[in-house]
């Protein structure tokens, strides 16, 4: 059985989808028609799948750098290991970049910094917080998927599609 065709050409389909599972899984809770809910829980599962294979695999390295003074300074850096960066990319091929978004309080300079070490928020997210969480509770629990939760809302006003919220659970 293929994909849902939902209504639109191939690539407005797979741009919407796209977007859909970006923003799942940088909110952490989207709303949207049925049929589309289900086409976005399955990618989004496959995504949180591979990341949680991979969200351990890291390396200690110890460089060897000189500071501006030149005198010789030795850095301890985490690095990922070879599959755990392909990992990371196939999922950055596939998601959106969303800005870095700067806090009601947070200074100029205090965002800045924030932002310069984090090149793809929403892969960073999912990585350090969304597959660590659900890898604790795959091992809590003894089972593997079920990462997102629908939740029927009703029909919507006008066409009466059937509305969801789609939410990481």
């Amino acid at each position: 059985m293929g994909n849902r065709k939902l209504g639109r050409p191939t690539n407005q389909r797979k741009a919407l989808l796209r977007n859909q599972v970006t923003n799942l899984i940088w909110y952490g809770k989207i709303e949207t028609t049925l049929d589309r809910a289900k086409e976005v829980r399955s990618i989004a599962e496959r995504l949180i799948t591979v990341a949680i294979r991979e969200c351990d695999n890291t390396v200690e390295v110890k460089k060897t750098t000189n500071n501006e003074k030149g005198q010789t300074v030795e850095l301890t850096v985490v690095n990922d290991t070879p599959t755990r960066l392909a990992a990371r990319r196939r999922v950055m091929a596939y998601l959106y970049r969303m800005p870095v978004m700067q806090g009601k309080d947070e200074e100029k300079e205090d965002y800045l910094a924030r932002r310069k070490n984090i090149k793809h928020p929403v892969v960073e997210k999912l990585f350090r917080e969304i597959a660590p969480k659900y890898k604790a509770r795959a091992a809590e629990k003894g089972q593997g998927g079920g990462y997102t939760r629908i939740v029927k809302i009703g029909p919507r006003r006008g066409d009466a599609a059937e509305m969801v919220y789609l939410e990481l659970v």
